[in-house]
């Protein structure tokens, strides 16, 4: 289990890495890098006591204590807490999928559906750049994810972990070009509701702006 976690954290650092090549090495990048690191590591180190303790009911407050400790270094923090909380959600569906005995097939229908739940996203996200009409960002955000979820489960899980990384990625954009911890608290709850409502089920329309051709 640990090997796993420590490959996991590794995938982590190496997209960070990857983003300062891509982004010129700011050095705001490298602030960003040595909060997210030492957030990792708060998480890391909570799982390893969790570990050692060994004690009946405790988990719950180690993961408290791990995101806590995270926070405290900074937005950055927060972000690699959270990213790292979503890798632990997706192990935690592959085993639960295991302990329920799906079957062979059950596997292969979920991860074609997450599949085409991301690309129901992808192609939501390039008809927004081609339409290019004002104010329709959320549409777009509540169509593709209202599209995933019409795949099933797997379609539902794809658009909610792109959805997070979405969010984190445009923060973490705004943060480098334009000195910002956020780009706006108000933005980031409507965008997050539009995406919601399209997950849940309903109709995308209600986001639709004044303008916006029929066809999409």
């Amino acid at each position: 289990m640990r090997t796993a976690i420590g490959v996991r954290t590794m995938k982590l650092f190496t997209g960070l890495i990857l983003f300062s090549l891509v982004l010129g090495g700011h050095s705001l990048f490298l602030s960003f890098l040595g909060e997210a690191y030492e957030g990792a590591k708060d998480m890391w180190r909570a799982y390893s006591d969790m570990r050692e303790a060994n004690y009946k009911g405790a988990d719950k407050y180690f993961h408290a204590r791990g995101n806590y400790d995270a926070a405290q270094r900074g937005p950055r923090g927060v972000w690699a807490a959270e990213v790292i909380s979503t890798m632990k959600l997706f192990i935690g569906i592959l085993f639960c999928t295991l302990i329920m005995g799906v079957t062979g097939e059950g596997w292969y229908s979920f991860f074609k559906e997450a599949v085409q739940g991301a690309s129901d996203l992808w192609r939501a996200y390039w008809d927004m750049k081609e339409a290019n009409v004002q104010n329709s960002g959320r549409y777009f955000r509540a169509r593709g994810n209202y599209d995933a979820a019409q795949r099933g489960p797997g379609g539902v899980w794809a658009a909610k972990i792109i959805s997070n990384v979405g969010e984190y990625l445009q923060g973490f954009l705004h943060q480098i070009y334009l000195g910002r911890d956020s780009y706006g608290l108000e933005d980031q709850v409507s965008n997050r509701r539009a995406e919601e409502w399209g997950r849940s089920g309903q109709d995308p329309d209600r986001f639709r702006p004044a303008g916006l051709p029929k066809k999409y």
